[in-house]
């Protein structure tokens, strides 16, 4: 999956939005103002990254504590998650590595597990456009 399936796949989701509050380069994507992913270029300067970030993209995504840390074990493009809560986001590197199908599921999840904490009628809201 490249940069711009990932941005589609993204919008696809119900009442998804895209926005820039950290600068042109950081996509982020949010679900009645709540986000759940962000989409950027990594460069390679990033601590803790041992430069696998380097000239790919990358998304943050919002995941269950355990899970997250079977992905990480699972594969190795995808690390904690960079600039965010580390216990539950994960940094997807959209090196090629792992399945378009994948990638999808996690996003799906993502997207979930930030409506499943929204009011119960703004979770109403969003099954019915669904």
């Amino acid at each position: 999956m490249n940069n711009l399936e990932a941005k589609h796949y993204l919008l696809d989701k119900t009442e998804a939005v895209e926005y820039f509050p950290f600068g042109p380069d950081v996509s982020v994507f949010k679900v009645k103002h709540k986000m759940f992913a962000t989409l950027s270029l990594g460069n390679g300067t990033e601590k803790g990254t041992d430069g696998k970030m380097a000239g790919h993209y990358c998304i943050n995504l919002k995941c269950d504590r355990d899970e997250a840390a079977s992905l990480r074990d699972i594969f190795s493009a995808v690390i904690p998650g960079y600039h965010m809560n580390k216990a539950q986001w994960n940094t997807v590197i959209l090196d090629g590595s792992i399945p378009q199908g994948e990638i999808e599921r996690m996003i799906d999840n993502s997207y979930m597990l930030v409506v499943s904490k929204m009011t119960k009628a703004d979770q109403a809201s969003l099954l019915i456009h669904s």
